[in-house]
């Protein structure tokens, strides 16, 4: 499986339509080929890192994406590039015009996957003639490649024995072919310790039982604490997608926009959900408990949970430290659910008691009587 990369309502019309094919002409821009099926890990604790090209070639650049789990080769030589399989065979070429993929590839169908679980098919050989099938317009390619991280289901024996420490696993190369000069990609595959999940977890808790507080307090004192965790959320949303979208080997901004629009739009969505309710806080209008309430919940849940595993893992899938990205996660998970919970609160205050009816004049009387 491959993958490429008049009246006021009429006048408005136009800049809708203008905005939509934008957005499909940002989606559509030429990116890197991906010589592969879209299975990427949140985290890891595998570190593969590319030290360089050997010998350099000016114009080819190489680097580790997501997690470690794909390269991404960009080739502004001029020149053709291969990528070559496992037993040598030729596995992808980078040309001036576009990628190509060698069909008869053994390692077309064993990089399907992250652990290769694709058996090739008969027709399949290091000895058979390239069979290339266009992939993509660009000079980019991104690919799984197996010789650059761990694909066995139990750690390397020094890593079992203790996992708290970091280790090297090896040195690892891809080689390349320029017309008939062989040449390489050199990289280290490293163990880095995990974090641990308990502390970030309960920093989520408490800083989600401190935000519901605030819904106990009365008035716009507390709705604007509310609308500044809300604005908080939101960037912070916004700031792991974008840095998720950079990591996934896009080129350029427009790169960077086609990514976020194909692989982080829920996330980008409740993220500026998030940033127009706190406004809308902020401005004191009517139902602001509930616009916060909403957003919270779904910046939480659909932002913030689904990039959990970076708490109990050491790599993460943007650039930056990794405790960037688990602060990150944390202000949306601890702030959407303290948002939800505060909500709750304020909107329950809000509730008014039903008053007591006042005694009818008969039973008064009665009352009066006996």
């Amino acid at each position: 499986m491959v993958y490429q990369l008049g009246s006021g309502r009429s006048a408005l019309a136009p800049a809708w339509v203008g905005l939509l094919v934008g957005l499909a002409i940002a989606v559509g821009i030429a990116q890197p080929a991906a010589a592969h099926s879209a299975d990427v890990p949140v985290a890891s604790d595998y570190r593969s890192a590319v030290t360089g090209i050997s010998p350099p070639l000016p114009g080819l650049t190489v680097r580790s994406i997501e997690a470690g789990a794909r390269l991404e080769l960009v080739n502004h030589t001029g020149r053709t590039i291969e990528v070559l399989g496992y037993s040598g065979e030729p596995y992808l070429q980078i040309a001036p015009d576009g990628v190509y993929q060698n069909a008869d590839s053994p390692a077309t169908y064993i990089n399907e996957t992250l652990l290769g679980g694709v058996a090739p098919p008969p027709s399949a050989g290091a000895a058979m003639a390239p069979d290339w099938r266009w992939l993509s317009g660009t000079p980019a390619v991104v690919w799984h490649d197996q010789r650059v991280h761990w694909v066995q289901p139990q750690p390397p024996a020094d890593v079992a024995a203790d996992p708290t420490e970091p280790h090297h696993v090896r040195d690892w190369s891809v080689p390349l072919r320029d017309g008939v000069r062989l040449f390489a990609v050199t990289g280290t595959l490293d163990w880095v310790p995990p974090p641990s999940p308990a502390t970030w977890w309960a920093g989520c808790l408490l800083g989600a039982a401190a935000v519901a507080g605030v819904g106990l307090l009365a008035g716009r004192r507390g709705m604007g604490t509310l609308a500044v965790v809300a604005l908080a959320g939101g960037v912070a949303g916004l700031g792991y997608a974008v840095g998720t979208a950079m990591d996934t080997g896009a080129l350029g901004g427009t790169g960077v926009l086609r990514a976020l629009l194909v692989q982080q739009l829920w996330p980008v969505v409740c993220s500026v959900a998030a940033l127009v309710a706190g406004g809308y806080a902020l401005l004191a209008r009517p139902a602001a408990d509930l616009a916060v309430g909403l957003a919270g919940a779904c910046l939480a849940l659909f932002a913030g949970v689904p990039n959990a595993a970076v708490f109990a893992h050491a790599v993460v899938p943007m650039p930056g430290p990794g405790t960037l990205a688990r602060v990150l996660v944390l202000l949306m998970v601890a702030g959407g659910v303290g948002l939800a919970g505060a909500a709750g609160l304020r909107m329950r205050g809000a509730v008014p008691t039903p008053a007591r009816a006042a005694p009818q004049p008969q039973a008064a009387e009665k009352a009066a009587q006996n």
